[in-house]
């Protein structure tokens, strides 16, 4: 991987802890990837149940993340639901993951929105 293609996914990285922070997750935060040196191989942490996988690239392939996402959050063995947070240049961040993972976060929503009511 070419050095300007690594510094502009550190900087994907660092935005997505940046806007997860500005949400309210204080402790999201870019990981050090390197030697396996987190025990957790997501890109980003700090959002609770959530894998991050995050992708700042021009060719989207995105069967391929949604499968790395798998791969290590399953590897993990935290239970965690694989998520991509990808973009393409001058384009919103966009949110893959597969059917059956956003129907678990969905019915948590739809569960709490009605409680709350």
């Amino acid at each position: 991987m070419a050095v300007n293609s690594k510094q502009k996914g550190a900087r994907f990285e660092r935005l997505l802890a940046s806007k997860f922070r500005e949400h309210g997750y204080n402790n999201a935060r870019r990981t050090a990837q390197y030697c396996g040196n987190t025990g957790d191989a997501s890109d980003v942490v700090g959002l609770p149940y959530i894998h991050i996988e995050a992708k700042h690239q021009e060719q989207m392939q995105l069967y391929k993340w949604v499968e790395q996402a798998k791969r290590d959050a399953t590897a993990n063995g935290k239970g965690l639901l694989p998520v991509v947070f990808h973009k393409k240049n001058n384009c919103n961040i966009l949110v893959t993951m597969e059917f059956e993972d956003f129907m678990t976060i969905y019915k948590g929503f739809e569960a709490e929105r009605w409680n709350g009511k």
